[in-house]
This record gives C-alpha cells, structure tokens and sequence, in this order.
C-alpha cells in the first residue's frame, strides 16, 4: 500500500512538473526544485546549481525553443528516486526528440535531476 502511495504522489507531482514546464511559468516551475538542486545535462554539455541555474535552462531550452513536453513512461524506483521518458517538440531543428529526466527527490521536491536527449 505505501509503495502505491508513493507512485500515485510522484506520478501527481511529475504531471503537475510537466504541466507546469509547458506553460512557461517559471516561478512555479523553480517551486518545484530544492533551492539548491543540481540539474545535470550532458545533451547540453552542462550542470545547472540551484534555482538560478535551474531559471537559465528552463529559459533557453524550454521557453527558448517554445518546448512541449509529454510523459511517455514513468517509473518509480522507490520514494525518492524516479526515472521518466519523455518526448519533446518545439522550435529547435529536429522539431520532435525523445529525453528522459534521473530525478532524486528529497523534502518534496527534486534535489538533483540528469537530464539527457535520446537520440
């Protein structure tokens, strides 16, 4: 029953995250990290420190290439850890790419995060 939980409050919060994320609000969507959460990215070349890192490559890459996200697999490993499969479109020259997030969570909210386009 406590792992049902878990998957039913991570699954709520990653849409929430993505829902968020594809609206563009910003504020809300750094709502969703610790303030000192580390966001990897070797697609990009880059690791991203807390919300003002976090703010510069929601703005590049998210609102930047005006980018959709849509949930295409989730799995919780356990109650701070989750790996997603995503799919992206928006304004960049391959128009639609896979990508999946390695979340690590802690209080609530995302504590560290590897991002990476599938290719």
């Amino acid at each position: 029953m406590a792992k049902e939980i878990t998957e039913m409050k991570t699954q709520t919060f990653i849409n929430d995250w993505i829902a968020t994320g594809n609206d563009f609000k910003t504020k809300e969507y750094l709502d969703f990290y610790q303030p000192d959460a580390i966001l990897d990215d070797p697609s990009v070349g880059a690791t991203f420190s807390g919300h003002s890192g976090i703010r510069e490559y929601f703005d590049s890459y998210f609102i930047g290439f005006q980018t959709q996200t849509k949930l295409v697999r989730l799995d919780v490993l356990d109650d701070e850890n989750a790996h997603l499969e995503v799919e992206f479109t928006g304004k960049f020259p391959e128009g639609k790419i896979g990508g999946t997030f390695d979340f690590t969570f802690k209080g609530g909210k995302i504590s560290f995060v590897k991002a990476d386009l599938i290719l």
